[in-house]
C-alpha cells in the first residue's frame, strides 16, 4: 500500500492552507533575498520545491548529503532536477573529518553514546549547513507542528540572529502533505511506501510500527527529548520558536503498521 493511498487525506481548511503558504513565501522572497530552501528530500520538503516552482519565487535548493543517506534518498536529486528544470546544491562533509571519526569511534558510533551521535550531527549536518547559509537572508524549512512536541511551537516565520527561518508548512496536517503530493504528482522517497514517515540518515533510521509517531523512527534508541540532530534547535537545547502557538491535534496521524507477534 503506497503512502498515498494511506495519508492523502487534506483537513477542512487545506485551500485556505495552501493560499497562505504560497503567500508566505512570496513574502519571503521579497524580503529575505538570497533566499535557499533547505531540503532534506522527505515528503514535506518536496511539497515545498513544488510550491517554489509554482510561485516563481527565487531561491535555490540545497541538500545535506551526510555520506550516511539512503540510496533511495540520494536518487530523488537527480528526479527533483529533473521534474523542476533547477540544480541543487549538495554539500558534504570534510571527508578527512568523517573518515577520522569512523576510524577511531567506529560506524556505529552514534549507537555508542549521544554525545557521539551529536558529534557525528554536527560534522555531516551542522558545518556542512553552516557553509550552506553563508551570505542567505532567509532559508525555507519543511517543518511543521505536528511533528512532535519539539515542533510544536513553530512559527511561519523565525528570526535569527543571522537571517529568518521561513516554515511555510507549519500549520498542514500529515494528510494535507499527502493530499497535495497525489494532487500534483509530487516525486518523493519510495521508503515513504516502506511505512518511514520521516527519514533522515540510513543508521539513525527506521521504519515506524503500529501507534508510534511521525519522528519515533529517528534515532529511536534515546530519549524523546534528545531526538534532534541540532539542524531545529536553539543553543539551549530548545526550539529557536520565542512564542507558543496552536497546533492541529495528533489524533490526524494514521498508524501505520503493525508488528507480527
Amino acid at each position: 500500500m503506497s503512502a498515498i493511498s494511506l495519508y492523502a487525506k487534506p483537513s477542512p481548511a487545506f485551500t485556505q492552507k495552501l493560499d497562505a503558504s504560497k503567500a508566505l513565501l512570496r513574502s519571503a522572497a521579497a524580503q529575505y533575498a538570497p533566499l535557499t530552501q533547505a531540503s532534506s528530500l522527505g515528503a514535506e520538503d518536496m511539497v515545498i520545491s513544488h510550491l517554489i516552482h509554482d510561485t516563481g519565487i527565487a531561491a535555490r535548493i540545497f541538500v545535506l548529503d551526510t555520506g550516511m543517506l539512503h540510496a533511495q534518498t540520494l536518487a530523488l536529486v537527480g528526479r527533483l532536477e529533473a521534474r523542476y528544470g533547477v540544480t541543487v546544491d549538495v554539500y558534504q562533509p570534510d571527508p578527512a573529518v568523517a573518515e577520522k571519526f569512523v576510524a577511531e569511534f567506529g560506524s556505529d558510533a552514534m549507537y555508542k553514546s549521544l554525545g557521539l551521535r551529536k558529534t557525528c550531527c554536527d560534522f555531516r549536518k551542522m558545518e556542512p549547513l553552516a557553509r550552506a547559509l553563508a551570505g542567505k537572508k532567509g532559508w525555507i524549512t519543511g517543518l511543521r507542528r505536528e511533528q512532535s512536541n519539539a515542533r510544536a511551537e513553530v512559527h511561519d516565520v523565525e528570526q535569527q540572529a543571522e537571517r529568518a527561518k521561513i516554515n511555510p508548512l507549519a500549520d498542514w496536517t500529515w494528510g494535507d502533505i499527502w493530499h497535495f503530493i497525489a494532487v500534483n504528482q509530487v516525486p518523493y522517497n519510495p521508503l515513504h511506501d516502506e511505512f518511514f514517515p520521516s527519514i533522515g540518515c540510513a543508521p539513525c533510521t527506521r521504519a515506524v510500527t503500529l501507534g508510534e509517531d511521525f519522528r519515533s523512527g529517528r534515532w529511536w534508541w534515546e530519549q524523546e527529548s534528545a531526538k534532534e540532530c541540532g539542524l531545529h534547535v536553539a543553543a539551549d537545547g530548545t526550539h529557536e520558536a520565542q512564542e507558543p502557538a496552536a497546533f492541529e491535534s495528533l489524533s490526524s496521524i494514521i498508524p501505520i503498521r503493525e508488528i507480527n507477534a
